[in-house]
């Protein structure tokens, strides 16, 4: 069943007309379906049944408060990357024992707020982190469970930007560098190594590099646990992708069938740590067109949503389909669609085939629910837009719609230059 369709002409969200959602919330605007993230999550964790796992939803794809609490209601756990999304997490009302902590960069502020709140674990990412991470866990008493990033030079066939595990990379520790950190944990007195970390990118259309990746990891794994570490946690990421447009990523079933021919047996709890999978293809980002305009080489459809909004088609290049709100019989024409922000990259579609839409008019950017709120901005002093859940005939506003007021919020003009 799909869950955003046309009904007597008009995109539904679940069931209710996503014109009327408009009407109320004003554009542009964030929309979930409530059934679509639902039969996401449990599609994914059920395909994993048949050995011990746990589903740490990646925070980073989309952070909302009543998004996290969803999952956390399925009994996923989640995957963060600071201390604001471990803030998030746990506000969410994610259990701590099922919280990963990843990232390169991490404070020791934020490692103190994690070790206090009692996570499963940290992804380490560095020998300095691990030395950090020892120290912080000494002042407060506490000892900390980690595992190692290990970055296994694996080519993820994914955009550049977002690949993770290739040497060039920022992420993880080498592959053949890894036992000697394994080795400097094991020396520290207040770390505990309970497991081994690889993601190697996201938006994965193949499962042959997770796969490759995995072997390496099995390998390493046998290495250490000969030294006597004891491995409990086999974490895999995240990363399997969704379709923008004509990608055709394995299915979860399909993944986790060839992950679990690999790993059964091997005495670990497999972690993943899906995000847009989950959210992808659940969220669109609904936006009107304000004004229609030609020159002698170009159509521009203007709407009310720009790069600041949703930045990935800017950033990455990235196609997202766009469909008008209302299905009628429209002329095609071949459009950019672009924002309100004064920067020639702010666009949403460029040379697309595209139905001629007027002034007034709504379009659905479809498959925005992951890296589309989570990333937007301020830029231009715009505030950032309105987020609605929809479950069956029922819509919840999850995030009110930033105000003028929102955008200065915490800034101070210094006294001297107040004129008296």
């Amino acid at each position: 069943m799909h869950f955003f369709e046309y009904k007597n002409r008009q995109l539904h969200c679940e069931g209710i007309p996503i014109q009327e959602i408009a009407k109320k919330v004003g554009t542009p605007f964030y929309l979930y379906s409530y059934h679509t993230l639902v039969r996401h999550f449990t599609v994914f964790d059920e395909a994993f049944k048949g050995i011990p796992h746990l589903i740490c939803y990646s925070v980073k794809a989309n952070s909302n408060l009543a998004l996290l609490r969803l999952f956390v209601n399925l009994g996923g756990g989640v995957d963060v990357v600071s201390g604001g999304e471990l803030y998030r997490a746990l506000r969410g009302g994610a259990d701590p024992q099922k919280i990963v902590f990843s990232g390169v960069g991490k404070r020791e502020d934020e490692i103190g707020d994690a070790l206090r709140a009692g996570i499963l674990m940290f992804n380490v990412e560095s020998s300095q982190e691990l030395q950090t991470i020892n120290e912080v866990a000494g002042r407060i008493g506490k000892k900390a469970p980690i595992s190692i990033r290990v970055n296994p030079d694996i080519d993820p066939k994914t955009h550049p930007y977002i690949s993770t595990g290739l040497k060039q990379n920022k992420f993880g520790i080498d592959i053949l560098r890894a036992p000697m950190a394994y080795r400097l944990a094991s020396q520290l007195p207040n770390l505990k190594i309970i497991g081994i970390d690889c993601h190697i990118g996201s938006q994965l259309v193949e499962v042959e590099p997770i796969i490759q990746a995995l072997r390496k990891l099995k390998e390493l794994v046998e290495r250490l646990r000969k030294e006597e570490m004891e491995i409990q946690y086999l974490d895999l990421g995240g990363g399997l992708g969704i379709t923008y447009e004509d990608e055709e990523p394995p299915h979860p079933i399909e993944y986790a069938s060839t992950i679990l021919e690999e790993v059964r047996g091997f005495g670990c709890t497999l972690i993943l740590e899906p995000g847009r999978v989950i959210v992808g293809n659940a969220g669109v980002l609904v936006s009107k067109v304000l004004y229609t305009k030609e020159n002698e080489e170009k159509r521009f459809m203007i709407v009310d949503a720009g790069m600041n909004d949703l930045v990935r088609p800017s950033y990455y290049g990235s196609y997202h389909q766009i469909l008008p709100v209302k299905e009628e019989i429209r002329e095609e024409i071949l459009a950019d669609v672009v924002g309100p922000i004064c920067e020639s990259s702010d666009f949403l579609a460029k040379g697309r085939k595209i139905q001629n839409l007027g002034a007034g008019e709504l379009i659905a950017v479809m498959s925005a629910g992951a890296y589309g709120f989570s990333m937007s901005t301020n830029y231009n002093s715009r505030p950032r837009v309105a987020e609605v859940l929809v479950r069956n005939d029922q819509m919840f506003v999850i995030r009110q719609r930033e105000g003028y007021e929102d955008l200065i919020r915490g800034e101070v003009i210094p006294e001297f230059l107040i004129k008296k």
